[in-house]
């Protein structure tokens, strides 16, 4: 797939997790976490998700085109990311215009699937907004899957000790990072999270 239809696809999405979920839900309910639902993503306590290439809401829907203002007044929230909490995020504006790439969609709506299908081996993910990444975190160890970012731009799995470990399995500054490329489906991407956990609790700490 076209990087730069792909990475376009992320900022949007991205956008929409951010600034038309998140950020209401958090205004209503004081959480900014997010979950896979089938065909994309969600609102742990609020109604809104994407649905393939729709922003659904209870007995409406519009497909995911314009701007995340336009989108937030069809589904009649306030637009905008959860203030104060974290610096980064999308870094697209609310009357930024876009139009996500149908197959891009789902390719992402696929890698969340299968990360959300891994990481419950671990734990319950969750979907922050901030990076727009799924995660779980168990005995000081990140596990968790990117639809890419400005480091890596393609999609890819990693394992970020709290503390960082020195072996042949670290291969990334945070940890260890697989590209999504080279984990075709969950029990592939489950195997790369067990070996993780594996050498996290053998491998030393790099400044022991």
């Amino acid at each position: 797939m076209d990087e730069r239809i792909l990475v376009a696809t992320r900022r949007a999405l991205h956008a929409v997790a951010e600034s038309v979920i998140a950020g209401p839900q958090y205004r209503a309910d004081g959480t900014i976490r997010l979950k896979v639902t089938p065909g994309g993503f969600g609102g742990t306590l609020s109604a809104l998700r994407v649905e393939h290439t729709d922003l659904v809401w209870r007995g409406g829907r519009a497909p995911l085109a314009g701007t995340c203002r336009q989108l937030a007044e069809a589904a009649g929230v306030q637009v905008g990311p959860p203030e104060g909490l974290y610096a980064d995020g999308s870094g697209v504006g609310p009357d930024e215009p876009f139009a996500p790439d149908p197959i891009a969609v789902e390719h992402l709506a696929d890698w969340f699937a299968r990360g959300d299908a891994a990481l419950r081996t671990l734990g319950d993910p969750v979907l922050w907004p901030e990076h727009f990444d799924l995660g779980v975190t168990a005995d000081r160890v990140n596990y968790g899957v990117s639809p890419g970012d400005a480091a890596h731009p393609a999609p890819y799995a990693y394992v970020g000790p709290w503390e960082p470990r020195r072996g042949e399995f670290w291969n990334a500054p945070f940890g260890a990072l697989r590209p999504a490329s080279a984990l075709p489906d969950a029990d592939a991407l489950a195997a790369f999270l067990a070996e993780g956990r594996a050498a996290a609790e053998r491998d030393p700490a790099a400044t022991g």
